[in-house]
C-alpha cells in the first residue's frame, strides 16, 4: 500500500525524484577535475622587509600573473601572460603531491623586518599552503625547483 493516496500525484513526484536524483554529481565532475591529486593552481610569494616589499605570482594552467612592489614607497606593477600546456606540465612535474603533507612550515620572519616566502598548492581535494618551508631541508627540495620553474617563467623585471 502506498503512502500517496492521490495516483496524480504519485504521477507528478516521481519524474520529480528522477530529476533530482540525476541532478546531483559529484562537485568534481561539474569542475572537470577527476584527480584529487591534479594540481589546480600554485602561488607564490615573497613578501616582508621593513619597507614592505611583496612579489606575488600565481599560476594555473592556462595562464600567470604576477605583482611586486613596495608598499611604503607606494609602488605596484603587474604582469600577465598565457602558458602552454607544455609549460603547465613542466611547471607541476615538479610536484609530488602526495608527498606535500611532510613539508613543515617555519615561523614567520616579518616580525624582525625578514621576509616570509609561503607557496600555496591547491587541488581538488586539498588546499597546501606553506611559510618558510626553506628551514625543512629535508622535505624542501620540490618546492625549491617550482620556484625555479617559477622565476623562469617571469620577465627579468620580476626576479
Amino acid at each position: 500500500m502506498s503512502a500517496i493516496k492521490y495516483p496524480g500525484l504519485k504521477i507528478f513526484l516521481l519524474p520529480v525524484l528522477l530529476l533530482i536524483f540525476f541532478s546531483c554529481h559529484d562537485k568534481e565532475s561539474k569542475t572537470g577535475h577527476q584527480n584529487p591529486n591534479e594540481i589546480i593552481s600554485i602561488s607564490y610569494s615573497d613578501i616582508g622587509g621593513h619597507l614592505g616589499s611583496y612579489r606575488i605570482v600565481k599560476v594555473t594552467e592556462d595562464s600567470i600573473h604576477a605583482e611586486q612592489g613596495v608598499t611604503k614607497k607606494k609602488i605596484h606593477k603587474e604582469w600577465k601572460s598565457s602558458i602552454s600546456p607544455q609549460t603547465w606540465k613542466r611547471l607541476i612535474s615538479t610536484i609530488n603531491v602526495k608527498t606535500l603533507d611532510r613539508i613543515k612550515s617555519s615561523p614567520s620572519q616579518q616580525s624582525v623586518d625578514g621576509f616570509d616566502e609561503t607557496f600555496q598548492i591547491r587541488t581538488p581535494k586539498k588546499y597546501h599552503a606553506y611559510v618558510n618551508a626553506f628551514a625543512d631541508t629535508a622535505h624542501y627540495e620540490q618546492l625549491k625547483k617550482l620556484k625555479d620553474q617559477i622565476q623562469a617563467l617571469l620577465p627579468t623585471e620580476y626576479n
